[in-house]
């Protein structure tokens, strides 16, 4: 599962940097907002534990260690599954305040659904009125294409895109895999929700 996230990821990183909505760490997800320490979730132990088993999740960026992939690793009431990006900290020992460190600059969460596509997209619709409500300054789009994971073009996403000028700060997307390639995958249909800073879409943009 951790690799069909990180695809659904980067594909959508085709615009420039720009300004942020001001209030982009008023959106949290289970409690969890962007520049909250990881720390106040997780040991300094789990970390570097999530450190070293994703530090290859990025292989294909121009800078894949700057930062690192951790799943927060508890029961979440409403998530299934929420990850963030912070530091890496092993490029970056000059960072010396353990807050700054390990401080949050994305974050996403993830809810399954197993053939039930229509509530996935009723509970996409709410949370795109409540980050609309977060952020009156932004516009959005709907985006509807094959999943790039499944050659066969019958797994579908459908996204809402959230936009500050020409960046995009958060999406929510609804993907309906293909049953075959769903059970041979072990994988699961699934609603995301996504939260990006700046330097994240930039570091992200290494891909392209």
């Amino acid at each position: 599962m951790k690799k069909l996230l990180i695809l659904l990821f980067s594909i959508f990183f085709l615009s420039s940097p720009s300004v942020f909505a001001d209030d982009i760490s008023d959106f949290q997800i289970e409690g969890i907002s962007i520049g909250d320490s990881l720390l106040d979730y997780m040991t300094e132990e789990e970390i570097l534990k999530e450190i070293e088993e994703n530090k290859n999740t990025y292989y294909y960026l121009k800078e894949p260690y700057k930062y690192s992939e951790v799943y927060i690793l508890k029961d979440f009431p409403t998530y299934d599954t929420v990850s963030v990006n912070i530091i890496n900290n092993s490029p970056n020992k000059y960072v010396t305040n353990s807050n700054e460190k390990y401080s949050i600059i994305s974050i996403r969460g993830i809810i399954r659904y197993i053939e039930d596509f229509d509530s996935c997209i009723q509970k996409r619709d709410e949370i795109v009125e409540l980050l609309s409500e977060t952020f009156p300054n932004t516009t959005t789009y709907e985006s509807f294409s094959a999943h790039p994971g499944d050659p066969s073009g019958d797994s579908i996403s459908d996204s809402i895109h959230f936009y500050n000028d020409s960046v995009m700060i958060g999406q929510v997307t609804c993907v309906n895999l293909e049953e075959t390639f769903r059970i041979k995958n072990n994988w699961n249909d699934y609603l995301q929700v996504s939260i990006y800073s700046e330097e994240i879409i930039s570091w992200l943009q290494g891909s392209l």
